[in-house]
């Protein structure tokens, strides 16, 4: 994870406890993660809705996964792809830029994520 950069180059800030592909904290994108789990995402109530609709539900607590189960204002990092899918469905979370990995930039152009950048 050292020497990770966020979308401006800087160095990668945390986005919160268990999320990311490696349930670290950071959303860096390891060769092994292949759907880019690199935008740090503050969810809403829009996108979780969104999302169990397409198929990915992030609500439902799962024990046995380690995973509690998102609620709204909750930061999670996402797949690029799935963000960009939010983006064109008119319901897009904000998100963390500081924290935000800059593989991202392979997906989502860097002024498009800025119009959605959370206050830090």
């Amino acid at each position: 994870m050292a020497n990770e950069k966020n979308v401006y180059g800087d160095p990668l800030q945390l986005c919160c406890g268990n999320t990311g592909f490696t349930r670290e904290g950071f959303c860096y994108v390891p060769a092994s993660d292949i759907g880019n789990h690199s935008v740090c995402a503050v969810v809403d109530e829009a996108f979780l809705k969104f999302s169990l609709d397409s198929g990915n539900d992030l609500i439902t607590p799962r024990p046995a996964q380690s995973f509690p189960g998102l609620k709204p204002g909750d930061r999670w990092c996402l797949c690029a792809a799935r963000w960009l899918q939010a983006y064109n469905a008119g319901v897009a979370p904000l998100v963390n830029l500081a924290a935000t990995h800059e593989k991202a930039l392979d997906i989502i152009p860097l002024s498009v994520l800025e119009d959605y950048t959370v206050a830090q």
